[in-house]
């Protein structure tokens, strides 16, 4: 704050030291007075985040991008709140070239007929405008600046995408994408979430394009050469990584979702979903939408899944179109549950954003729990357990975490943000009540609208909350799981009438247990002896419950409400097996995932012995629900992929045999076909593909007399796209097949069906085929590099390419650096932990250990990785 305070009273401002940042000044272009004396001049700012006494309130934004020459130039007036007196203005800008910087008064009078000077910082993305004269506090000035640079490479800030016509037409278009720190590479701004203004956006197009931005538009205009000018209506206040612009030839198969021309027919799917999104958010959060429109446009070249741009979300094409030939069930549940989430951040996350990224949870956490509240909450306990995969690892970290630099703020997207931020919400919603937690967060977002919030603030608009007569320090509570990384083991040991109740630290790492964990576990459980479903919060590492001599069971975390693992002592774990085999329906098919996800886990963290969980899901054979037959069948699967990979062929052959004889039943019932309801369908999906994975003999007789059927058509034919993934996969086993499949994925316009070929692609035992998938993977021009990191992978869980894809990675470590690191940390890390979550073997650790410490830059995920494969 002193530091602060000195800078408003130096003309010249506060001077950083030359010794720890680089600073060059602007060129200026030729027939300008020359800028004042910027060899005399220091840049005024030394920290991460700009200063708070200037404050953007409007930014008037003109853009000209070029699809011939792959540049763009543009202009932008920014009025700024000048809140302490002072000479420079500090922004942020990445790779921009700026020729010209003004400072005009509130009657748009420039300060100074001179050009001012423009000096930069890269290693913190800002640059600093002087003005000769002071910006008198209390004041408003506008702040132009001119400037222009070529569209980005890679999928950040403003890019260039291409995509292929089926005559093989390669089309150009232009896209953004912001979030976290990337608008400061599109346009000069003040590109930090608390820093919200209106914007109004002119895009200079030609006439075969359209743009596109977060607002309507309001007029276009013919200018001089035949180019058209769009006029977009202003903005509400919004945070400036939530601005979006497209420049494309795309279609609309209504004025609200856009697809390259051939494949608009894959958007009606979309539009639907949309719609009903839209009136379920409104009525649930009692808001109504706050913009004119809302546009969805699927882009050829696309990292993440999508991007919640206000009035205008952008998509991975896989996660927009449906294909009703093409597209299974699971690729539809997908397309549901992404469009879900990125509505949900129009309320949480645009208006109503976190005040610093270190509280980014609140915009993905709600998100990716809005998904299931407002599609199907049954998926949410799958997304519980990857958030307690990774929590197990002493590597994990708090909900809410610091983040200053953009690597670090990139960081932040992750497990821990989406699933975990998600369960800890399910946590709390089901123990506060669905209507007072949702009665609070619509306080939340009224309070909070076009503003920025923090955790404090949410659990403020939830208090006054009870439980057994007592108010709820709700604020001690929520700390215990948002700002201490990790997740609660509760050890139950029944003494008669009671239970005995223990918390520590739930860790697969040989560590010493730590005993300043501490957290508040809304505990719920429930006996034979009654319906009820019981409340308990525990505050201390130990506790007891009175449950009655007559309770002959009690399962703790009815349905798997809490984020706590749960470890029944002494002969409990018996007992829940009983259960299972005599009535397993006493308990509800989430209670029985739960109990078959629990016992895995502690085997894994060394709590219980493999025969244990073995006998507990011994009863799956009479389970007709999918949900735990899936959670039981996953583990079998992940032993077997396991021993296969250490190339125990006598070993693998015999689980294999074992798998086939206790599932043989629910294999035989499938159908070939696309019958049935959702958890039908997925049952169906995935059994048939293990069951061909493991050699049985009908599903490959099945599998190849569709495949040949489908040669046969020329790939005319379309297969049930349940099972379609596993009808290439047999057939890619052959060359012949192989290279069909190959010639496919080249010309096919669905994304759905280009996915399930790679996966089938990536099946095959040929290692030179694999080795060839990923040569043509990082060239990026028949598989595209916005697939590189998932097509490692696939080939990584391919016992004949676990080996192939870590060496391919240490080979070409220095070209998919170059691809991918720009394209922010998640692609490296994807690439990383899942190439070396493949080994097992103490030599694999020693090599690893080896190759990753050279790599200094990642050594997070070095440690990461070491404890992946220690487990």
């Amino acid at each position: 704050m002193y530091y602060l305070l000195l800078c408003s009273f130096f003309l010249v401002g506060c001077h950083s030291s030359q010794s720890s940042q680089q600073v060059s000044s602007a060129p200026h272009p030729k027939g300008e007075p020359s800028p004042l004396g910027e060899d005399n001049l220091s840049f005024p700012w030394s920290r991460l985040r700009l200063p708070r006494y200037i404050i953007p309130l409007h930014y008037h934004l003109v853009l000209q991008p070029n699809l011939t020459t792959l540049r763009f130039t543009g202009s932008v007036q920014i009025q700024i709140d000048v809140q302490n007196n002072s000479n420079w203005v500090v922004l942020h800008s990445k790779g921009l070239q700026i020729s010209k910087a003004t400072i005009l008064d509130h009657n748009f009078a420039h300060l100074t007929d001179q050009v001012l000077p423009v000096l930069h910082n890269p290693s913190h993305e800002q640059i600093g405008i002087f003005s000769p004269r002071v910006l008198s506090s209390g004041q408003k000035y506008f702040l132009y600046i001119e400037f222009g640079a070529e569209f980005a490479e890679g999928f950040y800030g403003f890019y260039k995408s291409t995509y292929k016509t089926s005559k093989g037409e390669t089309r150009t278009l232009a896209s953004t994408h912001f979030e976290p720190t990337s608008a400061r590479m599109a346009f000069p701004c003040f590109d930090e979430p608390s820093f919200k203004a209106n914007f109004s956006i002119q895009i200079r197009r030609s006439p075969q394009y359209i743009s596109l931005s977060n607002m309507p538009i309001v007029k276009t205009v013919e200018l001089h050469g035949g180019l058209l000018e769009d006029h977009f209506a202003p903005s509400v206040k919004m945070s400036t990584y939530l601005v979006a612009f497209v420049i494309c030839d795309f279609k609309s198969v209504t004025v609200s979702i856009y697809a390259a021309p051939e494949k608009w027919e894959q958007t009606h799917y979309a539009l639907e979903v949309a719609v009903k999104m839209l009136d379920f958010y409104e009525e649930y959060f009692n808001i109504p939408y706050p913009l004119p429109k809302q546009d969805l446009i699927a882009i050829p070249d696309f990292q993440s899944g999508a991007m919640e741009n206000w009035g205008l979300t952008t998509y991975r094409e896989t996660s927009l179109l449906y294909d009703p030939l093409t597209s299974s069930v699971s690729d539809k549940l997908w397309v549901t549950m992404v469009i879900g989430h990125e509505l949900a951040h129009q309320w949480f996350g645009n208006l109503v954003t976190m005040k610093w990224w270190n509280d980014i949870w609140l915009n993905e956490g709600f998100a990716r729990y809005m998904e299931f509240i407002s599609a199907e909450e049954e998926y949410l306990l799958h997304t519980c357990f990857a958030a307690i995969g990774h929590d197990s690892l002493n590597s994990s970290r708090p909900i809410s975490s610091p983040a200053e630099n953009p690597t670090q703020i990139k960081e932040m997207f992750d497990t821990v943000s989406y699933e975990k931020g998600a369960c800890v919400l399910h946590m709390l919603r089901h123990f506060l009540t669905d209507e007072v937690f949702q009665s609070g967060i619509v306080r939340y977002l009224r309070k909070y609208s076009f503003g920025n919030a923090q955790n404090q603030d949410l659990w403020d608009s939830l208090a006054n909350v009870r439980l057994n007569g007592e108010h709820l320090d709700l604020t001690a509570i929520m700390n215990t799981w948002t700002l201490q990384k990790g997740i609660p083991l509760v050890t139950v040991t029944r003494k008669g009438p009671r239970l005995l109740l223990r918390q520590h630290r739930f860790l697969k790492t040989v560590l010493p247990s730590d005993p300043h964990f501490l957290w508040h576990i809304p505990l719920t459980y429930r006996t034979d002896t009654s319906s009820i479903i019981h409340r308990h919060l525990m505050t201390s590492t130990s506790d007891s419950i009175h449950i009655g001599e007559e309770a002959s069971w009690v399962k703790i975390n009815s349905d798997m409400t809490g984020y706590y693992v749960v470890h029944y002592e002494d002969d409990g774990w018996d007992v829940m097996a009983k259960l299972m085999r005599e009535n397993h329906t006493a308990l509800s098919y989430k209670d029985r995932t739960h109990l078959i996800h629990n016992a895995f886990q502690l085997v894994s963290a060394g709590h219980l012995s493999l025969n244990k969980a073995m006998d507990l899901i011994g009863y799956l054979q009479l389970e007709k629900h999918t949900v735990p037959l899936l959670e039981g069948l996953g583990y079998l699967e992940a032993f077997y992929n396991l021993i296969e990979k250490i190339n125990e062929l006598e070993l693998t052959k015999d689980l294999g045999r074992y798998i086939l004889h206790f599932f043989r039943a629910v294999i035989d019932q499938q159908t070939w076909s696309d019958s049935g309801s959702v958890s039908e369908r997925r049952l169906r999906s995935e059994v048939l593909s293990l069951a061909c994975h493991l050699d049985y003999p009908p599903c490959l007789e099945r599998a190849n007399q569709h495949f040949q059927e489908w040669l046969q058509s020329n790939g005319t034919l379309n297969l049930p796209t349940d099972v379609a993934e596993t009808v290439y996969s047999v057939g890619a086993q052959h060359d012949h097949g192989w290279n069909s499949l190959l010639d496919t994925y080249k010309i096919s316009l669905s994304e759905a069906q280009k996915n399930k070929i790679l996966q089938a692609l990536t099946s095959s035992r040929d290692t030179e085929k694999l080795q060839r998938l990923l040569q043509l993977g990082l060239e990026g021009k028949v598989i595209r590099s916005q697939d590189l990191s998932s097509l490692i992978l696939m080939v990584a869980r391919n016992p004949k390419g676990h080996y192939l894809a870590w060496n391919f990675v240490k080979k070409n470590w220095d070209e998919l650096v170059e691809k991918l690191v720009f394209l922010g940390s998640f692609s490296i890390r994807h690439i990383l932990i899942g190439t070396t979550g493949q080994f097992s073997s103490p030599d694999d650790l020693i090599e690893v250990n080896l190759q990753m410490s050279s790599y200094y830059q990642f050594m997070n995920l070095y440690y990461i990785i070491i404890i992946v494969i220690i487990w």
